[in-house]
């Protein structure tokens, strides 16, 4: 009996592990940046992606999946998170902030169960964990599924940056005819933006060849058919007006995902070789579903729904869009679309998509479409780009795929708009959006708590964070329409965030009366600011200096020249804090109205920012740039 007892238990020892590295699926996700849905599988008439679309016919697409961010680094918080970045104060392009101890980044629980993760080669998340914990057995330009121990199931990562919005602009020999390629009906059909468009199109056949190159090693090594399939892009194109913008053609990306025979039985269930799923999934989903997809049961904490896999959910009815900071632009949009409508709410309308952001006005055509806009060259659909933004828009992407016809007003979409806003509303109340505090109040209230709080839990605890009231006050704010005795109330309530919102929305209307872009004050803003001046001066007294701030930008943008000399003076003391978020908020509204500066500009010119580490440094260093290339030449 003994004997019998030893074999079984060798036999256990020496081949179940094997037994169950079959029984669970290698995962491997081939990646890109910056690519909408502009391959051959998705019908876009100037793709030319073989691979991929051999890939789409051998496995499924998905004709509406969405980023949840149309830049790169909170669309990847969101991925390795299976939390939206809103929820763990992470939105911001370039910062850093800490992860509670209960939500990990989701390779953890794989490499917990067996798996070998690896990752090639890039992170950028938005986030850290408090106590260094490494999600991946190797993250690097060495990283390969090859070098994993004997029968152990691999979850892989190679993401391909030969499509990132960089390689739009550097010297490339074009492949393609640019007279041939398709132009959207919101950027102008000129020559250099079509050479543009041509240059990101060859980069997506180049990606498409590299795909083929990890295909083929899989096929080599005998693995196929062991292994799911995931390809995707980080966010629309790295074209203006796609990136950066939360609406379909910013969020909207490509996703094929091929199941070999072997693990057709934890495919969705409309899977189909060859097909387009018509379920709605976003990157939120990706985390849970992974999990999934290797017998796990995702944490509670993942916002997402699984779409695949052993504890699949039922689809979404919708999915959700969000812009933060981009690099040193502030803004705040939240989006919502049920694939078919996108509805976008603007909480800073006062800022145009098109701010000047030094990256995106590296792109070529960025540059051309501001000088066409200037120049009054543009279509009315074309200078939406650069005006201020509506508080509310509605596109219906069945007859409008450019999304340039806003039907926000329209009474017969009412119930439309009526619906997609509730349910944007409850999602936001429902993970804890902590982004309705400016970044400053945001980072100043975390890290101020007691006991040390990161933003998730602080977004949870209605004491700290009272969201639903701040969420009023910023809809109250930016409703356009509502009478000034309600905006006042907001300026007096004992919230700091309510107070920043009732500034915001004497902004709103300040710079609703000074030009389409709201930079040409008229006779028409001199009466409205001098009936805001004595609340504006009051809360240059404000105990929150998010809220000193955001009084200041409006005297020193809209009042007289007393006015913004104060305003000046205000802002550049804070911008010698000791807090980059400070420093940086009071920069940004300083950009605003730098050519009043003069008798300023020799102490603005030797602002430093120490508090800036890292990446986030360059944040300062741009928006110093811009201030400096619009102060006067000399001292008035």
């Amino acid at each position: 009996m003994k004997t019998i007892y030893l074999t079984l238990t060798l036999l256990v020892y020496f081949f179940v592990p094997s037994i169950f590295a079959e029984d669970r699926p290698n995962i491997l996700w081939l990646t890109c940046e910056d690519t909408g849905r502009h391959l051959g599988c998705y019908e876009f008439p100037a793709a030319v992606t073989p691979v991929l679309d051999h890939l789409a016919e051998l496995g499924m697409r998905y004709r509406f999946a969405w980023s949840n961010y149309p830049v790169c680094a909170p669309a990847r918080t969101t991925i390795i998170t299976g939390c939206y970045p809103a929820s763990l104060g992470a939105e911001q392009m370039r910062s850093s902030v800490p992860l509670p101890d209960q939500i990990k980044m989701f390779p953890y629980y794989l490499r917990q169960n067996g798996y070998y993760c690896t990752n090639n080669v890039k992170e950028d998340y938005n986030v850290f964990t408090p106590n260094g914990e490494n999600c991946w057995d190797v993250s690097s330009n060495k990283a390969h599924w090859k070098n994993r121990p004997a029968d152990t199931p691999f979850f892989a990562v190679f993401n391909f940056t030969v499509t990132h919005e960089s390689q739009i602009r550097n010297k490339h020999e074009l492949r393609r005819d640019p007279e041939n390629v398709p132009v959207p009906k919101y950027h102008p059909n000129v020559s250099e933006i079509r050479r543009d468009w041509a240059q990101y199109h060859d980069r997506i056949t180049e990606m498409d060849t590299l795909c083929g190159v990890k295909l083929d090693e899989l096929e080599q090594a005998g693995l196929a058919e062991n292994t799911i399939v995931f390809f995707f892009g980080d966010h629309g194109s790295g074209m203006p007006r796609n990136k950066r913008t939360p609406l379909d053609c910013g969020l909207g990306v490509p996703f094929i995902v091929y199941f070999p025979p072997k693990f057709k039985h934890l495919a969705p269930p409309d899977y189909r070789n060859g097909i387009k799923s018509e379920r709605l999934i976003s990157f939120v989903d990706l985390a849970p579903t992974m999990l999934s997809l290797a017998g796990i049961e995702p944490p509670k904490n993942m916002q997402g729904l699984a779409f695949a896999g052993k504890f699949a959910a039922k689809p979404r009815e919708f999915v959700f869009g969000f812009r933060g900071r981009m690099d040193e632009r502030g803004d705040l949009v939240r989006s919502v679309s049920d694939g078919q409508y996108v509805y976008v709410r603007n909480y800073h309308p006062e800022i145009i998509y098109g701010s000047r952001n030094n990256y995106m006005f590296q792109t070529r055509t960025a540059q051309v479409w501001r000088e066409l806009y200037d120049q009054k060259k543009l279509t009315p659909e074309q200078a939406f780009f650069w005006q201020l933004k509506p508080t509310e828009e509605l596109y219906d992407l069945k007859t409008d795929h450019d999304e340039v016809v806003n039907l926000a007003d329209s009474p017969e979409y009412r119930s439309i708009k009526t619906k997609l806003k509730s349910v944007l509303r409850e999602n936001l109340l429902t993970i804890g959006d902590v982004h309705f505090l400016p970044e400053a109040m945001l980072h100043k209230r975390f890290s101020g708590s007691i006991s040390y709080m990161p933003p998730y839990e602080m977004g949870h605890d209605t004491k700290q964070y009272p969201l639903e009231k701040i969420l009023d006050a910023a809809d109250l704010a930016t409703e356009r329409s509502i009478p000034a005795d309600e905006l006042r109330k907001l300026l007096s309530d004992t919230e700091p965030a309510v107070r920043y919102w009732g500034a915001i929305g004497i902004l709103i209307r300040l710079a609703d009366t000074a030009g389409a872009d709201g930079t040409q004050p008229t006779e028409k803003t001199t009466t409205l600011f001098d009936s805001w001046r004595p609340s504006l001066q009051d809360r240059l007294n404000d105990d929150d200096v998010s809220v000193r701030l955001a009084a200041a930008e409006s005297l020193g943008r809209y009042g007289k020249d007393s006015d913004a000399d104060i305003a000046a003076q205000i802002l550049l003391k804070a911008a010698q804090s000791d807090s980059p978020y400070i420093i940086w908020q009071s920069l940004e509204a300083l950009d605003t109205f730098a050519p009043r500066c003069g008798k300023f500009a020799e102490e603005i010119r030797t602002l430093k920012g120490e508090p800036f580490k890292g990446r986030i440094a360059a944040v300062f260093d741009k928006i110093m740039q811009s201030i400096r290339n619009r102060l006067p030449n000399e001292n008035p």
